[in-house]
């Protein structure tokens, strides 16, 4: 796993068709402190423990640095940024059976245009590893070398 490197200021100010999502009844939006719980939940459930530690931190944010998707009145997938370290994108995720409909990179899209809209330049996205390919496509991110483990070697579990 390694960080890699975005140019905020690079960055289209069009968001992927969110259009196109709402055709699919899906809707992106900043989180809300009353769904709290029920976000937590969803990432506890559908990702991972640590992840759901990172979520929850990003409620403690002014504004809340979380996005969802919602399908019927259910999470879909999350993106949060500011959650480990300042300046970091991550940790993100979208259901299974929902993939493939451009509702990662909508929330990417989002949460990196909401972090250059506070006044940051650059991104880093943590601990990459399979996804790097999609980061590289999508928003031009590039590795940043001897970045491994960075700041997650202070996990209790490395």
């Amino acid at each position: 796993m390694f960080d890699m490197l975005v140019k905020l200021y690079d960055l289209s100010d069009e968001i992927v068709s969110l259009e196109e999502l709402k055709k699919e009844g899906i809707t992106i939006k900043r989180a809300l402190a009353p769904d709290k719980f029920n976000i937590i939940e969803y990432v506890k459930d559908e990702f991972y423990d640590n992840w759901a530690g990172e979520c929850d931190v990003a409620f403690s944010n002014k504004p809340i640095s979380c996005f969802i998707a919602v399908k019927d009145k259910q999470v879909v997938g999350f993106a949060c940024y500011d959650a480990t370290a300042k300046g970091f994108f991550g940790p993100t995720g979208v259901s299974e059976n929902v993939r493939g409909l451009g509702i990662g990179r909508a929330l990417l899209y989002k949460s990196l245009i909401s972090m250059r809209e506070e006044g940051y330049g650059y991104a880093i996205i943590g601990a990459v590893d399979e996804a790097a390919d999609f980061y590289k496509k999508t928003v031009h991110a590039v590795e940043i070398e001897n970045s491994s483990p960075g700041v997650y070697e202070r996990l209790i579990s490395n």
